[in-house]
């Protein structure tokens, strides 16, 4: 394996050629004599092509033995001779007129030119796995190949690249050290643009400039997912954007973002206030991050991904709250829409044993009935335990220039082998947990049954996504006086 395009290669010809050989010893245990990639971040894994290129059908054939072939379009093969290692013979563009054609795909024509290299009764010999959950891999592309290759038994390959992608190399956590550092920038971004007046969008844009302008050492890459803003009462719902609404005073923004470089993602979630929170806010701020920090505390390789959900919930479970959504997901290269690489959740159910140098987005939001709170750290596994990539103050952080004062001192660095506490940074004055009661399961979202339950550690956690506060459960002892959720400044005004 040698370089032959005229872009200089990101990774040696030694951890290129380890990835592919460690793709196919799973195809070799998956029963697979060939694999179709069609997955815009496993195409980059493995050949280093980089371009925004995937809205159309584009893929890599990968034989058991011999060369792969990237397959894309024909304007788009000369980017990939520019970003690939692979040789112009392994770089192929199908016509422009199988682009957008209500009666042809393009993989009519890739199955044709496989089969004209005679590469099509090798990979008979056994299963070809198809990315049957890859964003950009259509029920149409399927159909075309499986009425063109009808000698082939096309299976699901199950996330077969992402998995190779789960324990990162040295220069890969050297990348995500420096998309670290367009994180924190992007963060303080947001904290100084977020002020009562300023626009939801208004906060956006300082954050895309930052991601984007980088340092004056390196530039950041577009991510893959826009900056999510919920804000007000609509932080009691995840995955919202922005609009042109102006803050309010007293109003908690949540930010969620990430720094990438060289398509490695390191995101970040934080919760922003433009005045005080109220009481319910605060009590669970201090519930959430102390759970955060309590699985900090356990990370270290060895350990199974189940027990971090376990002490999440555990801890939780001590401040009367509840969670059943995952708390993080394996992270490393992105292309929109989705920064995880979709293998490793941290949630009960998973029994992934830590290793070292898998990568994390360790995502801690609690979603409540008009109020929400989030909060997250990317995480490395360490030899010993864990590092945090990012270095920004947990807790509900004030806003503005002014709040941004107090992270003055804060390095761009992140926090090397971190072993976050009770007590840690944003931990101040958290109310102590045992005197409110368990949330129950709200039903507006309709995602689980109250009757069924999951075992986490010795407690009986019932599962939900969303939490009220409003209610009590019947049989818990009552819950203490707390005012609800109101405006001070509206409340001193006749």
């Amino acid at each position: 394996m040698e370089q032959v395009g005229v872009a200089p290669m990101l990774f040696t010809t030694e951890e290129y050629a380890a990835r592919l050989g460690a793709a196919r010893v799973r195809m070799t245990e998956q029963g697979l004599s060939a694999l179709i990639v069609t997955d815009p971040a496993n195409i980059y894994y493995l050949t280093g092509y980089n371009a925004w290129s995937y809205y159309t059908p584009q893929l890599v054939f990968v034989p058991l033995e011999g060369e792969m072939i990237l397959f894309t379009r024909e304007m788009d093969a000369n980017g990939a001779f520019r970003t690939t290692w692979l040789p112009p013979e392994s770089i192929v563009g199908y016509p422009e007129r199988y682009v957008h054609r209500p009666h042809l795909h393009p993989f009519d024509w890739v199955a044709y030119a496989l089969r004209a290299r005679y590469l099509i009764a090798p990979a008979a010999k056994g299963c070809v796995g198809l990315e049957m959950d890859a964003h950009f891999f259509s029920p149409k592309g399927y159909r075309s190949l499986v009425n063109a290759l009808p000698e082939w038994t096309l299976v699901d390959c199950f996330e077969l690249v992402n998995w190779v992608r789960a324990i990162k190399s040295p220069t890969e956590i050297h990348l995500m050290h420096q998309a670290a550092v367009f994180t924190n920038l992007a963060m303080h971004a947001a904290q100084d643009a977020i002020e009562v007046g300023a626009r939801q969008c208004d906060v956006a844009a300082a954050i895309s400039q930052a991601q984007i302008l980088g340092t004056a050492q390196a530039g950041g890459d577009y991510p893959a997912i826009v900056p999510m803003l919920p804000t007000g009462e609509s932080a009691d719902t995840p995955h919202l954007t922005w609009n042109d609404k102006r803050l309010q005073p007293n109003e908690a923004m949540i930010v969620e973002l990430a720094g990438a470089y060289h398509r490695y993602h390191v995101p970040m979630a934080r919760t922003f206030m433009t005045g005080k929170p109220t009481p319910q806010l605060t009590h669970l701020a201090g519930a959430t991050d102390h759970a955060l920090a309590a699985v900090l505390e356990t990370v270290a390789p060895g350990i199974p991904v189940q027990e971090l959900s376990q002490v999440f919930n555990r801890t939780l479970f001590e401040y009367g709250y509840e969670k059943a959504s995952r708390i993080g997901y394996s992270i490393g290269v992105g292309y929109p829409p989705d920064w995880g690489e979709r293998t490793i959740s941290l949630r009960s159910e998973d029994t992934t044993i830590l290793q070292e140098n898998m990568t994390f987005h360790l995502m801690c939001g609690m979603w409540m009935e008009g109020y929400g709170y989030e909060v997250s750290e990317a995480i490395r596994v360490t030899d010993t335990g864990v590092e945090t990539f990012t270095a920004f103050p947990r807790g509900l952080v004030p806003a503005g220039k002014a709040g941004a004062a107090a992270t003055e001192s804060i390095t761009l660095l992140g926090n090397p082998g971190e072993r976050a506490v009770p007590g840690g940074p944003g931990l101040d004055a958290v109310p102590q947990p045992v005197t409110e009661p368990r949330r129950p399961a709200t039903e507006r979202f309709g995602f689980t049954n109250p009757d069924e339950d999951t075992m986490t550690g010795s407690l009986r956690i019932i599962p939900r996504n969303a939490e009220r506060a409003d209610r009590d459960p019947a049989g818990l002892p009552a819950a203490p006086v707390i005012p609800p959720n109101t405006n001070p400044t509206q409340e001193e005004t006749p």
